[in-house]
């Protein structure tokens, strides 16, 4: 299989985004979601600024509400604007609540000592007590009393819970990737967390979370060697045994499990891989000496783990384009090579019916939509399985599918039959047999009544590198759903997450850039394509320029980027000179083609 071009392997650099206040009022589309915060923020103060004295009751409050970024010592900034009784009922843990700018405080009542205020906000999001961010949308309201104690406004009676503004918010909490292992133990799959720790407690932090384990929603689809009876044995230490300013500049880390010996060689290198990609990815740099009660985890690494030790594990990896570029044209699959564009061998290749196309990881397999040729009231699609180079084979049939997906280990084509009936077509690479499963999606739409579940018709189901999720686009809308397996070997989708809450227009394509964040086009001409974070909190416009939109599909890999639109076939091109980065027209496709990369 040839291998794509030198310009089309550039790297796609992701860059962490904060958006002030007033630059979401400057959006186009005010009502998309924005980034909360960005990789780099100043560590949030040991001491805090007591209140301002003679401060009126609504600056007052205003002035909670921002301190109720910092959450340490149970929010102790935030507590000092409460009255005694009110610091000793208030439940700070109860919920976390992000709105979008600050707060209209409406006075409902003041008298000389008392004044009652309701809060109104756009809340955002909404963040658990393990640092799991859920995107959420609506208007905030609570009432809040407040009295004068010694001369000074103080707040008297608060509901639980807080609720924090997103700027503040990004001043205070950062995002980590925690990473657990796949149930085949081929790649890590990150969990996301928003976190607010000095640098110096960072490691023993996000290790605490480790042995916690992932959030419950994805609990079904991973496992965790350092959970029980793995447990740290004593606190991380420097390298060198120091324990101070562990994980602040270099001098690497010295971390000990009880429980470890155990575990057998590949679960303890599953063990390392989800430490060192877990402290690498938050810049705790190593070497990384992993202890299994005292003695190496791992005699080859004695000396400490580094990063390139795991890191074909990580999701950059795992997502990385293999097998070159393809597109579907004038209903055949076509490879995009350096000399130019060549029909792909067999039947893939020499047919003229092909809808869409996906390719396995490898390059090895093929699922395609076709149409059927049979006359009405027949089903105008068929599935087809095959070799690249070989024969095809049709394996369901439908009025729609959704075009094929495959996770990285290429066990099975994933696609949507009309709809709403979600299959796998699982190739056994033995006997070359193929068997067609049906998912489970009674959980994914379970709640259909809710504003915050898919409701068909699903037109995009895109399967993680890592098989861990699933990308949903259904009735234009953009959700994340956890791909669950079954007991009878079988898969359900569930635990649906809404992503890109009130974009203005609806989402028409999705793909995994890596299995951590998205890409998505919809329609209109304000920012067709955009990269989404797996929780929601990140949503980044990417540019527009020498698009012509509508946006029909596109297709994403870590250094790849196309999107197909109303003219030709365009790959996102980074300018390495720091300009503006811009779409390049794919020569000599078309304007009916549609790119494929592999997954």
């Amino acid at each position: 299989m040839r291998r794509p071009s030198a310009g089309l392997r550039r790297a796609l650099v992701v860059l962490g985004c904060l958006l002030s206040v007033s630059a979401c009022a400057s959006m186009p589309d005010s009502s998309a979601p924005q980034a909360l915060g960005s990789l780099d923020h100043q560590t949030t103060s040991a001491a805090p600024m007591p209140p301002v004295a003679g401060r009126e009751p609504e600056q007052l409050l205003l002035d909670f509400m921002a301190a109720t970024a910092d959450p340490s010592n149970r929010h102790q900034a935030a507590r000092q604007f409460l009255s005694p009784a009110a610091d000793a009922q208030w439940d700070d843990s109860a919920s976390t609540t992000i709105i979008d700018s600050q707060p209209n405080t409406l006075r409902e009542s003041r008298s000389g000592d008392t004044a009652t205020y309701v809060v109104r906000a756009r809340r955002i999001g909404e963040l658990a007590a393990d640092g799991s961010y859920r995107v959420s949308d609506g208007t905030l309201e609570t009432k809040i009393d407040m009295e004068k104690i010694d001369g000074e406004w103080r707040i008297k009676d608060l509901p639980s819970g807080v609720i924090v503004e997103q700027a503040a918010f990004a001043k205070s909490y950062h995002r980590y990737s925690l990473f657990f292992p796949n149930l085949t133990g081929l790649a890590m799959v990150p969990d996301l967390r928003w976190i607010s720790a000095r640098k110096d407690q960072l490691a023993q932090r996000l290790l605490g979370l480790l042995t916690e384990g992932p959030q419950s929603a994805l609990a079904a689809a991973v496992h965790n060697p350092m959970g029980a009876p793995v447990a740290l044995r004593a606190p991380i230490t420097k390298a060198d045994g120091d324990r101070d300013n562990v994980g602040v500049g270099g001098g690497g880390l010295s971390v000990d499990f009880s429980g470890a010996t155990a575990l057998d060689p590949a679960t303890r290198n599953l063990l390392a891989a989800q430490v060192v990609l877990t402290l690498s990815g938050a810049d705790v740099l190593g070497p990384y000496l992993l202890n299994a009660d005292g003695k190496p985890l791992d005699d080859r690494y004695a000396n400490g783990w580094q990063h390139s030790d795991v890191e074909a594990k990580g999701p950059d990896a795992i997502a990385r384009n293999r097998v070159g570029v393809h597109a579907v044209r004038d209903g055949s699959l076509v490879a995009v090579t350096d000399s130019g564009i060549t029909p792909a061998p067999g039947f893939f290749g020499a047919t003229h019916t092909l809808q869409s196309v996906g390719l396995s990881p490898d390059g090895q397999l093929v699922a395609a939509v076709a149409k059927s040729g049979r006359p009405d009231p027949e089903p105008e699609r068929t599935l087809i399985i095959g070799t690249y180079d070989g024969q095809g084979f049709p394996v369901a049939t439908g009025d729609t599918f959704t075009r094929p997906t495959w996770p990285a280990d290429g066990s099975s084509a994933w696609s949507v039959v009309d709809g709403d009936r979600v299959i796998r077509a699982v190739h056994d690479r033995t006997t070359g047999n193929v068997s067609v499963q049906d998912v489970d999606t009674t959980a994914l739409i379970a709640a259909a009544s809710t504003s915050a579940s898919p409701r068909t018709p699903i037109t995009e189901l895109r399967i993680s590198p890592s098989g861990a999720r699933a990308a949903i686009i259904a009735n234009g809308k953009v959700y994340v759903a956890v791909v669950v397996p079954q007991a009878n070997g079988k898969f359900a989708l569930s635990s649906a997450l809404p992503l890109a809450i009130g974009l203005s227009t609806p989402a028409v394509s999705i793909d995994w850039l890596t299995d951590e964040k998205v890409i998505v086009g919809r329609d209109g001409t304000v920012d067709p394509v955009a990269g989404v974070l797996v929780d929601g909190s990140e949503f980044r416009a990417q540019t527009s320029q020498n698009l012509t939109p509508p946006v029909r599909v596109l297709t994403a890999s870590p250094d790849q980027e196309y999107v197909a639109d109303s003219r030709a076939v365009l790959e996102l091109t980074r300018n390495p000179e720091g300009r503006e980065d811009y779409w390049r027209e794919v020569p000599g496709l078309g304007a009916n083609a549609i790119p494929v990369l592999p997954g």
